[in-house]
């Protein structure tokens, strides 16, 4: 069993002042593998102490610093990958599928931030006047447990390119990829104070990062609900926030998509990361008059999944991240059924031999109408729904009718008309014709999907105040 009674705080490893004990489970099987003594708000206080102190230099750095140390943080963090994907998949039950393309990407954040240094104008001239962009201050960095290495090392990334200092707060689930994480910070050897980590919880650490006065921005991902609390608590000291949020993304097959590659091209994005992703598209939209073939491919692709263990390399379906996300998933496979959609494949409890895990079956529903529960929720677990429409101009209202808007996904043999559906598309990011993805384009929500952008120098900009000195 592995202990981790550490946090990291003005460039040291220390106790912390906190006392309470968390249990990590393995998901695959429910047996402990380890404990977290958690953080509190007193650590809280240090770390932010030790960040502002730390911003009253590091906010001065040079261009050519910063890049020093997003390059040196890189080095130290691809030095420790296989370290992160033996974690990521013991505590987390992230498929090895899955994990070690999440990692071999982790570089490309700290890449994109020198890039956009390499060209980005921190002065520039209105007329007469002088106007120049300044790192915000200190940042909280409020990071969830279905992503939390590539999470962290994002915004800690563009926090670096502000000239900002940080506190991270990663999910108290996620202690052992954090403690890899915190190796790895210090190993790269930036100056004391620059990065501090708490382990805690929400209710503890998260409140106060989004209370204390010393914080001058947070950057969160994770649910709505969350998000909302902490955009109320951040409002009484006016701190900057950026919050990327839940989502429920629609996924329009036109009437001219290749079937035979668009339908087990969805249900694969909708089962990524075990279905716990907040971009997979769970909405599968397609023509009335298509559906009974639709469902004879989704479902011949769906029972090709292999839901099992995550060390396994042919695994494409993993266990929820805990017993409560398991009953959650659950929940609404319930619900599903008694609101009158049409079971196709999949349904409630474990695949056989694999009792002992959080397994979820890869369930698909079709026949679904939008108004349903299962449509309107974020499940964040292996459950696709497949809608119908009658017309291409019902197929975006259907899209649109959501509280959230993070991501949707078009597929067309007609690009040119993919473009015109997207343009009428609420949502941050629209993918045409497959799952993309750019470390330098914008990515964040519209609606209850979250507030601003990340990544790239849409991602920097919220990181920065604007400072104007007319002559």
């Amino acid at each position: 069993m592995k202990t981790v009674n550490q946090i990291y705080i003005n460039g040291e490893f220390v106790i912390p002042h906190g006392t309470e004990i968390y249990h990590l489970i393995n998901p695959s099987n429910n047996e402990k593998i380890g404990e977290v003594t958690l953080a509190d708000a007193i650590d809280t206080k240090n770390a932010i102490a030790a960040a502002k102190a730390a911003f009253q230099s590091f906010s001065k750095s040079t261009i050519s610093e910063r890049i020093d140390y997003l390059t040196k943080l890189k080095m130290a963090i691809e030095k420790r990958k296989q370290d992160f994907i033996r974690t990521m998949i013991e505590e987390y039950g992230g498929t090895h599928q899955f994990v070690t393309m999440s990692n071999e990407h982790t570089g490309a954040w700290f890449d994109s931030m020198i890039e956009v240094l390499k060209n980005f104008e921190f002065e520039r001239t209105i007329n007469t006047a002088s106007v120049r962009l300044l790192p915000v201050g200190v940042v909280a960095i409020i990071t969830p447990w279905n992503a939390s290495n590539s999470s962290v090392a994002s915004k800690v990334a563009t926090a670096i390119a502000a000239g900002c200092t940080v506190v991270i707060k990663p999910s108290e689930m996620s202690a052992l990829q954090t403690q890899v994480l915190m190796e790895a910070f210090h190993d790269a050897g930036l100056p004391s104070g620059v990065i501090n980590v708490v382990t805690g919880l929400g209710n503890v650490v998260g409140t106060e990062l989004a209370e204390n006065p010393g914080v001058a921005k947070i950057s969160f991902t994770g649910s709505t609900a969350v998000g909302k609390s902490i955009a109320k608590r951040a409002a009484d000291t006016m701190k900057r926030i950026t919050l990327e949020l839940g989502g429920k993304s629609p996924n329009i097959i036109l009437d001219d998509a290749d079937l035979d590659a668009a339908i087990p091209m969805a249900v694969s994005g909708a089962y990524m990361n075990s279905g716990q992703a907040c971009i997979a598209p769970t909405r599968l939209l397609v023509p009335q008059h298509m559906l009974d073939r639709v469902n004879r491919i989704a479902k011949a692709t769906a029972e090709r999944m292999v839901v099992g263990l995550p060390q396994h390399t042919d695994t494409n379906i993993g266990p929820m991240v805990s017993v409560k996300q398991f009953d959650r998933v659950q929940h609404y496979i319930k619900t599903g059924i008694e609101e009158g959609a049409t079971l196709l494949t999949g349904g409630l409890g474990k695949p056989e031999g694999l009792e002992d895990g959080n397994f979820v079956k890869a369930t698909i529903f079709t026949d679904v109408s939008n108004d349903m529960t299962i449509a309107r929720e974020e499940i964040f677990g292996p459950v696709l729904c497949i809608i119908p429409y009658q017309r291409e101009e019902e197929a975006i209202e259907i899209a649109n009718d959501t509280p959230y808007g993070l991501a949707a996904y078009i597929t067309s043999a007609d690009r040119a008309r993919a473009v015109r559906v997207a343009s009428e598309i609420d949502a941050g990011r629209v993918c045409i014709n497959g799952f993309s993805h750019d470390p330098f384009v914008p990515f964040g929500g519209f609606k209850q999907s979250g507030i601003g952008r990340e990544y790239g120098v849409y991602g920097l900009q919220p990181y920065l105040e604007i400072k104007a000195v007319l002559n």
